[in-house]
């Protein structure tokens, strides 16, 4: 793996989790979605696997949708599984927390067997944008300042590039974006907690005055209130597609080799 600077606190992502899987009122609904997005994807390639293998931090849920035995791994820096023992990795809902997201692709791939399936899901750029907006106009109205509160999270076209980067073959990147909606912006951050989704960055501001909360409240309802009177929150599920190379995988054609023009392919006329 690269030296890369860290983004994120570790030891808080952990802490964040435990305390949303020993809640009493977990919030799970988008692990649950991104796991039957996965299993649908599975469902349109024309294979069995045999050996996969989940990445993540919440296996049950992905281990009740799949009714199959996955091997689980955590998502720490160094990913337990062996080289080229499965023919299928799952990663589910990690990879935007990674401090080194390229290495845990490339971890994933050598772990998969030649022409092996490796499907993430992770949050996009889109997710919580109206929360980080109300946020940085209340800091600038409350404290004179701007801190990180939301983590950044990567547009489709970089997610995408990271599978190239990693050496995965046919990389495919698409996204699905959620509009959920919830009475208060006090509910949307309470379901935060009990996702494990909460702040984990290293340079984030340990305590939130009151006076910033309540004003990134008001922020909130003013500009995207709908017209139930409850708020809305996006989610944008990114899903990065790719498999381990294989000398007898299909090959995408160079470019200019095509033998037959398009244009006589849709039966229309060619115009300058």
């Amino acid at each position: 793996m690269q030296n890369t600077t860290k983004l994120f606190d570790t030891n808080a992502l952990s802490l964040h989790r435990t305390r949303a899987l020993q809640s009493g009122n977990p919030a799970w609904f988008l692990h649950e979605l991104a796991a039957e997005c996965v299993h649908e994807r599975l469902q349109d390639i024309n294979r069995k696997f045999t050996n996969p293998a989940f990445v993540g931090w919440n296996g049950d849920i992905w281990q009740k949708t799949f009714q199959q035995r996955l091997t689980v791994a955590l998502d720490s820096d160094v990913i337990a599984l062996n080289k080229t023992s499965h023919d299928l990795v799952i990663n589910g809902l990690t990879l935007h927390w990674a401090n080194d997201p390229v290495g845990q692709l490339v971890q994933m791939r050598r772990a998969l067997q030649p022409d092996g399936l490796m499907i993430a899901a992770l949050f996009g750029g889109q997710t919580l944008h109206e929360l980080r907006v109300a946020f940085a106009e209340a800091e600038a109205r409350t404290e004179g300042g701007l801190s990180p509160r939301i983590a950044p999270m990567g547009e489709i076209r970089d997610l995408g590039a990271l599978i190239q980067r990693a050496g995965f073959a046919l990389p495919v990147a698409d996204s699905i974006t959620l509009n959920v909606e919830y009475d208060t912006p006090i509910h949307l951050m309470n379901d935060l907690r009990q996702m494990g989704e909460v702040n984990a960055l290293l340079q984030r501001r340990r305590f939130l005055k009151r006076e910033t909360l309540a004003a990134a409240a008001e922020i909130y309802a003013a500009n995207y209130q709908k017209s139930s009177g409850r708020i809305s929150a996006t989610f944008e599920l990114v899903f990065l597609t790719g498999w381990a190379p294989s000398k007898d995988q299909q090959k995408p054609l160079r470019p200019g080799s095509a033998q037959q023009r398009l244009a006589d392919a849709l039966g229309t006329i060619e115009r300058d």
